[in-house]
């Protein structure tokens, strides 16, 4: 039998969230390339494919333009989401619009769109492929928001997977990190992972994403790269492993002033003993 390639997308009726940002973006043109049809969810419409302009933050929007997109396609064979937001936060501090938006787009926006195309799915024995994150189960510093909310997106997964599963495909893909413009907030912010942590290419996300659904038997988690898998297997066997490595990781970033976003970084630095209690911020590095 044939290994399963991407072309086994063909004709495939499929909806991508984020299809405007990095990795719906590239999404959405191999999904044209190989022959599927493909409509795309975003804040922003893209004027160069079909895009709908929907918030998946927004249940009225997600309710009207979802089941619209579906009529469009006829059906729906596959569910990709990658719409997503990273901001930057102090873990410690009352949960800010920040926090509520990551919640909101990367856990609900993917809960409220899988059920509004549910019935389309379950209809056509569908697939939907979740993009998770490796921070769902390894802690840095300032991703908090974006780590909860992961790592929620991961049990949302899997009951759907428990409730559903016998109907419909369902895998979650977790990624590395990969530089695309949801890490602006935390560069502005001076806490940005460049270079501190193994990257990914974008292509390996895309790919990994629409493989799965492209699959004749999905896998139910799976990581972007090896070295991806490695650091998902250590997370889920050896989790008291990671936090040593992190919390070492995380003194030796403080030590050597990564971490120096001014006023976000302030209370961890002092915890190092890198800030004296009453001394001035350091400024951050952001450019």
């Amino acid at each position: 039998m044939p290994r399963p390639t991407l072309h086994d997308l063909a004709g495939k009726r499929v909806l991508v969230t984020g299809a405007s940002g990095a990795f719906g973006g590239a999404a959405m043109q191999v999904l044209r390339h190989v022959g599927a049809d493909a409509i795309g969810l975003d804040r922003k419409p893209d004027s160069d494919g079909p895009v709908l302009a929907c918030d998946v933050a927004d249940a009225a929007q997600v309710g009207q333009v979802v089941p619209e997109a579906i009529d469009r396609l006829g059906g729906l064979d596959r569910l990709i989401h990658f719409a997503g937001v990273g901001p930057a936060v102090d873990i410690g501090a009352m949960p800010d619009r920040l926090a509520y938006e990551a919640l909101e787009v990367n856990l609900l926006g993917t809960w409220r769109v899988t059920a509004a195309a549910l019935p389309a799915l379950l209809r056509d024995r569908g697939r939907v492929v979740v993009t998770a994150s490796l921070l769902a189960g390894i802690a840095l510093p300032f991703a908090g928001a974006y780590a909860v909310s992961k790592r929620a997106l991961t049990a949302y997964a899997d009951t759907l997977r428990a409730e559903y599963g016998t109907h419909i495909g369902v895998t979650t893909v977790h990624p590395g990190y990969v530089d695309t413009p949801i890490h602006d907030a935390s560069r502005a912010a001076g806490v940005a992972l460049d270079g501190l942590v193994p990257a990914e290419r974008l292509r390996d996300t895309v790919l990994t994403a629409l493989r799965a659904a492209a699959a004749r038997r999905p896998p139910r988690d799976t990581a972007s790269t090896r070295m991806g898998g490695a650091a998902l297997r250590l997370a889920r066997h050896t989790p008291a492993l990671v936090d040593r490595i992190a919390a070492v990781e995380i003194a030796e970033l403080v030590r050597t002033g990564e971490l120096s976003g001014g006023e976000l970084t302030r209370g961890l630095r002092e915890r190092h003993g890198a800030v004296p209690d009453g001394a001035d911020p350091a400024p951050s590095t952001a450019p």
